[in-house]
């Protein structure tokens, strides 16, 4: 059994949002409600996403959406041993809410997965593939797809459903940390994931050199 966390951002995910239409497909799918969804206070929203994880049924998995992925990255690094995975989709910038000195720069311990756009107004690509990097997570750019909502078009989302079931699939439903396979099962994850974060230093060194910018 497990329990998928839908963590809004800013303002909730009304009726016509993906996250609301992924709800609709998926079983075993809980909102999580924030008490003031006009106030970005990331301790507080974070607090409201550890409640969550801590009544949820079986391993979790979390949906996340803008704002709402900072909070639920603060809150399931201390839940690193019952969260399976979790799917960010246009992460907020850290920065833009003054929030950088509490958001994790570091592998979250858990597999997931970063979808970023080419035009979002909350976070530069290169902004959304630093936290990616940081996070050990895999970062998938959809092009010029604004900010990922309702508001872009994005209703019924069958590509993003499609991100989350793989996602699902890397680990069956169990938390990274209860895979077993012993030392050489850690010591491959941890090669894939040096590797990984390697490659996406050399497409950000490109696309600075490109671009004339830096993180």
């Amino acid at each position: 059994m497990s329990t998928i966390l839908i963590v809004p951002g800013l303002q909730d995910s009304g009726p016509a949002h993906w996250q609301s239409w992924f709800e609709a497909q998926l079983a075993e799918c809980v909102r999580v409600e924030q008490g003031d969804w006009n106030t970005p206070d990331l301790p507080r929203w974070a607090g409201t996403v550890r409640q969550q994880i801590d009544r949820a049924k079986g391993h979790v998995w979390i949906v996340a959406h803008s704002f709402g992925c900072l909070a639920a990255a603060h809150a399931a690094w201390d839940y690193r041993e019952r969260v399976a995975g979790a799917m960010f989709v246009a992460p907020a910038d850290p920065e833009k809410f003054g929030v950088s000195a509490i958001v994790p720069t570091e592998h979250l311990g858990f597999p997931s997965v970063v979808v970023s756009s080419t035009n979002d107004p909350w976070v530069r690509l290169m902004r959304a593939a630093w936290l990616a990097d940081n996070w050990g997570s895999r970062f998938i750019n959809i092009g010029a797809a604004g900010h990922i909502n309702a508001d872009a078009g994005f209703g019924p989302w069958p590509e993003g459903l499609l991100i989350f079931e793989q996602l699902r699939r890397t680990q069956a439903d169990l938390p990274l940390g209860q895979l077993g396979g012993g030392n050489e099962r850690a010591l491959n994850h941890a090669r894939r994931g040096r590797a990984r974060k390697d490659q996406i230093r050399r497409e950000l060194a490109v696309w600075n050199e490109l671009k004339g910018e830096s993180i």
